[in-house]
């Protein structure tokens, strides 16, 4: 455990920001597996759980999340599993 009154305050930001990080990666996953089981069990909204699964791959990749190919090549597997 740090001493140093800045490091102290700075293990508390990294923990939020690891919390923030967790959860936002979390969600990204589960709209991505919510279209895949949509789209396997032929559901109607599987187009909506598709917009929703590119829009959060795209947030995560803005946010620093995942590398821009992850990005790429999850929105690429949608898209094909899509047609």
């Amino acid at each position: 455990m740090p001493i140093i009154k800045s490091a102290i305050e700075r293990v508390k930001t990294n923990e939020k920001a690891q919390e923030r990080n967790a959860s936002q990666l979390s969600k990204m996953r589960t709209a991505v597996k919510k279209f895949e089981k949509a789209q396997a069990a032929g559901s109607d909204d599987a187009k909506e759980l598709y917009i929703n699964a590119i829009s959060a791959v795209d947030h995560a990749k803005s946010k620093g999340l995942i590398k821009a190919n992850k990005a790429a090549r999850d929105k690429s597997r949608l898209t094909k599993l899509a047609k």
